[in-house]
């Protein structure tokens, strides 16, 4: 049983959600708007938020960010009415781990949220990125001017800290430690999402350009985060 905080303005989208995730045998509390939503996570931790993007007193994605500066490791599923990629990807910019779009299944959402519960208590479990090698890692990595602790999730490009969010770390380090090995984006998201991940592979297209903006010295020609056309992404080697 997991508890899980559904937060949107729409009573009977709330209501529905609420039915089947109690009949899955999960606990349910509500919030219907920004406020809220922040209240019922400051005041009991749940598990999980499924978070509408428009809300009358702020937006979903916002709170999301705040989210991920108070609990980094809280799993978010957005709700939006916006099938646009850039807006979904904005979600995920924003640190939301997966979406769902409106009129949706609710079989397909219930699948999700357990999908996502699923890759939560495995993150959970392992404090370790995923990496590609059997062997857990825990000794830093040294590539180029590259500098990853992969205990202290610390990133060192040139000798300056760099900012990155879960996936990029995660990315980045299974790129680094695996340096000269081909990944098709489908491998890279089993590793880096998750086996039960639904994103769009070309959500991996667009993790590789945050990374290049924020480790290559000339991003549009990278030197270490190479495109190996026709197949995936390596790290130079």
């Amino acid at each position: 049983m997991a508890q899980i905080l559904v937060v949107d303005d729409e009573a009977p989208i709330v209501d529905a959600i609420s039915y089947n995730l109690t009949k899955e045998g999960h606990a349910v509390r509500t919030a219907a708007d920004a406020d809220e939503c922040l209240h019922r996570i400051r005041d009991g931790r749940p598990d999980l938020v499924v978070l509408d993007v428009m809300l009358p007193s702020g937006s979903g994605l916002d709170i999301c960010r705040r989210i991920r500066r108070e609990q980094d490791n809280l799993p978010v599923l957005f709700l939006t009415a916006r099938a646009a990629e850039a807006d979904c990807l904005k979600g995920f910019e924003a640190g939301g781990d997966d979406y769902m779009v409106k009129p949706f299944s609710m079989r397909e959402l219930m699948a999700r949220i357990q999908a996502v519960l699923r890759r939560g208590a495995a993150k959970s479990e392992e404090a370790s990125p995923v990496i590609a090698s059997p062997e857990e890692l825990i000794e830093p990595i040294t590539a180029d001017n590259i500098f990853i602790d992969p205990e202290r999730r610390e990133v060192l490009c040139c000798g300056i800290p760099v900012s990155l969010s879960r996936k990029e770390f995660d990315l980045l380090t299974l790129l680094v430690s695996n340096r000269g090995r081909v990944f098709d984006r489908q491998t890279l998201l089993s590793r880096v999402w998750g086996e039960d991940c639904y994103v769009d592979d070309r959500t991996v297209d667009v993790h590789i350009r945050w990374l290049r903006e924020k480790i290559e010295s000339t991003p549009a020609r990278p030197e270490m985060l190479l495109t190996v056309r026709g197949i995936g992404y390596k790290f130079k080697g």
